[in-house]
């Protein structure tokens, strides 16, 4: 059986911390996406360009973060949810298998919040399949037009007997969010669930893995200082089986 390993993960854009006491992550972050060994990563809160972190960090990688975290070999994809005073940051997609195409739908609800969904093709072990990364709003009324939204762009743009995964950081403490995705098939794992936020300790999951069309292998959350230092979610490790 062909193994798909999906990751999704929030990665604070890269810094953590605020003000003068601020540490720039993102060189950790690469050791850690490459750690994961995932065929697919799902990326939210990442960096193209910001003028001040690069001007404040020496360190600053000169490559936008999706191609700066990309381990050797993968493509990376992004595309921009918000434009700011001083940059801009969206969703990102690493993948170790060809991206066949790719596109982006603004998700934003109101003003104060800018957000969209980055949906790609792959084609895996030669089967196409749909990934759409995510990251919704704070307010539930907000997640409720979103996954709405969300709903409508997958019965318009994924042909429905295509694999689908759709990941990302949804922001639903509750079971809204898997509750109506189910309607169109997709379906989280059952049973225990996988803490991932805050990352130093985490007391629910904000960060899922939906699939239509894969079998489910399983599921881990990875612990441990190394991982709460870099972001405040902790990222979020999937395998499926592709149908035969």
């Amino acid at each position: 059986m062909n193994v798909v390993r999906v990751a999704t993960y929030n990665i604070h854009k890269g810094v953590q911390g605020l003000g003068p006491r601020r540490r720039l992550e993102i060189h950790n972050l690469g050791h850690a996406v490459e750690q994961l060994d995932a065929d697919v990563v799902c990326l939210q809160e990442v960096r193209k360009v910001h003028r001040g972190e690069a001007k404040y960090f020496t360190r600053w990688p000169e490559l936008a973060q999706a191609d700066f975290l990309a381990p050797e070999g993968y493509e990376a994809v992004y595309r921009t949810n918000a434009v700011t005073r001083h940059g801009e940051h969206g969703n990102a997609l690493l993948s170790r298998w060809p991206v066949i195409g790719h596109q982006h739908e603004d998700m934003s609800d109101h003003r104060f919040e800018q957000r969209g969904l980055l949906h790609s093709e792959l084609m895996v072990h030669g089967t196409p399949v749909h990934v759409v990364v995510c990251h919704l709003g704070l307010i539930r009324a907000s997640r409720e037009r979103q996954v709405a939204q969300l709903q409508r762009f997958i019965l318009r743009e994924v042909p429905a007997h295509a694999p689908l995964l759709v990941a990302g950081d949804f922001n639903d403490w509750g079971d809204m969010v898997q509750r109506e995705l189910a309607t169109v098939g997709l379906l989280a794992f059952k049973g225990v669930r996988q803490m991932t936020f805050p990352s130093r300790l985490p007391l629910v999951q904000l960060d899922y893995v939906f699939a239509r069309g894969l079998r489910p292998l399983g599921a881990e959350v990875p612990r441990g200082r190394i991982w709460w230092r870099m972001s405040d979610h902790l990222p979020l490790i999937a395998e499926f089986g592709l149908p035969a």
